[in-house]
């Protein structure tokens, strides 16, 4: 009977304590289109007309525009279209999208001073991915060997020894006793599970002809924002918004390699299986105007600027590695967990608007930002400055990736609403969202980075744009308004399970003598995230 191996916490403790790398990071980046109903069925492009809440996060000085006080509450239903269930995780989930109030305060004849508060769901992570594809003689334990070859962390890899615990360690170079940090806890896991023969005490790798990957994405980002706006005789509108940010994400996958000998024959299914939860708080500041140039024409446009989100994070894994072959030289199964807190610091946000009504019957929107995504900032929390406050430096090695692997956003936002009836409204919005990862950026598991060695997963997805389709309705009686809105959103991606392709020199020869060159090619797979989302908002005005 094969043992298990199992290291239940790294041995980090002399370290700082790291962030994540880019693409783990990049999942807090960007938010959905979600708000009120009226927001999202006219696409959102409401940052110049103003009076709807879901301005708040958007261009603040849209709450400016209020003249009556009102309360409000959204909730509905997300469902994502073309998707197997996977860890018990349904395509259809219920979702608590909105909640808010303003206090609307006449200060004179055409002059007020609004307050108001409100919590939306900016980014439900509620979804499956999956993923298969053929490999050609290629795994994510031929990737571990192959660093394993470089022998030195200035060369990409690590040099690999046993350590006084009998666990294979990837060092920094062969005098050194400190770790790579090219060597994460799947290096550890593939390594001490299936790339070490216990018996002839050499490293080695195996090979995989297909793969399988799934994983279930549950979770969100809460914002509560607080707002203050006005106006000044009803020609320029100002507002600023405090933002709070909470983080709720748990991801659960399985990532299994169907392992082949050299002669083609099934060996069996290598299956590593991850858990990580994100949690943590983050703060911004927005700042926005909203400008009516013509007295007598009720065309106006916006500005509007967002700080950075300043997060402070923690991340927790659970990560097993079973062996479902007939490989005799390994462990049935490894474990490895790790917790670490660190910061990480989103790019600022630029916003351009305009809007037009004509009469009481037609309002016409449009909205564009600019985001560079590039300018993320990941960061290693190095203990505390003088007043007690978490401290932390730049992880330069990882950020230079993120300006290879991501890039600048635009957004466009386009809606309409017409109202045949001053008690009826029907609503149309569209959005295009462009892609923010570069065509050519990857997950590089070869960097000098501490931030390398606390990662338990491989994949990355370098995601397409994203289209979104929306409509709606709405109803008003007396002082209640209820609006409904359906929004269609797709995206496409190419799916990796590990970086493109490590080149490496095998170093055994063959049996003549001669060196053996090798590839680790990851095949990508085209993914899609189809979702559809129905919205009910409940607004009392008083």
């Amino acid at each position: 009977m094969k043992k298990i191996f199992a290291l239940a916490v790294l041995s980090l403790a002399m370290m700082p304590a790291a962030a994540q790398d880019t693409y783990e990071n990049a999942r807090l980046l960007g938010s959905d289109l979600n708000g009120t109903a009226r927001y999202v069925g006219m696409g959102g492009a409401l940052e110049a007309l103003g009076a709807d809440i879901s301005t708040i996060s958007t261009n603040p000085a849209g709450i400016g525009l209020f003249r009556h006080s009102n309360v409000s509450l959204s909730f509905g239903l997300v469902s994502q279209q073309d998707c197997k269930d996977f860890d018990n995780l349904g395509k259809t989930n219920m979702s608590f999208d909105q909640a808010g109030f303003v206090y609307s305060n006449r200060t004179g004849d055409a002059s007020y001073l609004n307050f108001a508060f409100n919590y939306h769901k900016s980014r439900n992570f509620d979804q499956i991915l999956s993923a298969a594809n053929n490999m050609y003689m290629a795994s994510m334990s031929k990737l571990a060997f192959a660093k394993g070859t470089l022998n030195s962390d200035n060369n990409g890899g690590y040099y690999w020894d046993m350590n006084k615990n009998g666990e294979i360690i990837g060092w920094r170079n062969k005098t050194s006793d400190e770790r790579a940090w090219q060597y994460s806890q799947w290096d550890y896991l593939y390594f001490n599970t299936m790339n070490y023969d216990q018996k002839t005490n050499d490293a080695l790798f195996v090979e995989a002809d297909a793969y399988d990957f799934n994983r279930a994405h549950r979770g969100w980002i809460s914002d509560f924002d607080f707002n203050l706006s006005g106006n000044i005789n009803d020609r320029v509108f100002l507002g600023l918004t405090l933002g709070l940010h909470n983080v709720n994400y748990k991801g659960v996958s399985e990532y299994s390699e169907n392992i082949i000998a050299a002669d083609g024959h099934n060996r069996g299914v290598l299956t590593l299986s991850d858990e990580r939860k994100i949690t943590g708080n983050g703060v911004d500041v927005k700042v926005g105007a909203i400008f009516r140039p013509f007295e007598e024409s009720p065309f106006r446009f916006g500005l509007s600027i967002a700080s950075p989100i300043w997060y402070d994070l923690k991340s927790e894994n659970w990560t097993n590695i079973y062996n479902h072959t007939d490989a005799n030289w390994g462990y049935d199964k490894g474990y490895s967990g790790e917790y670490y807190e660190f910061k990480y610091y989103t790019p600022w946000k630029f916003g351009f608007s305009l809007g037009h009504t004509i009469g009481s019957e037609v309002a016409l929107g449009a909205s564009y930002e600019f985001t560079d995504y590039s300018a993320s900032d990941a960061r290693i929390r190095d203990g505390y400055d003088y007043y007690g406050n978490p401290d932390s430096y730049s992880d330069h090695e990882m950020k230079s990736n993120a300006e290879k692997s991501l890039k600048g956003g635009h957004l466009l936002k386009l809606g309409a609403e017409i109202k045949p009836d001053p008690s009826f409204a029907v609503r149309l919005g569209y959005n295009y969202v462009s892609p923010i990862y570069s065509k050519n950026g990857y997950r590089d598991t070869q960097l000098n980075s501490e931030l390398n060695m606390y990662a338990s997963t491989a994949d990355y997805t370098n995601w397409d744009d994203t289209h979104r389709l929306t409509c709606g309705l709405g109803y008003k009686y007396e002082n209640l308004n209820i609006d409904l809105a359906y929004q269609y959103s797709t995206t496409k991606g190419q799916f990796y399970p590990f970086q493109p392709n490590v080149d490496f020199v095998d170093p055994k020869p063959d049996t003549n003598g001669n060196m053996i060159y090798e590839t680790n090619i990851s095949t990508p797979t085209e993914v899609f995230n189809k979702r559809h989302q129905v919205l009910l908002t409940l607004t009392y005005t008083f």
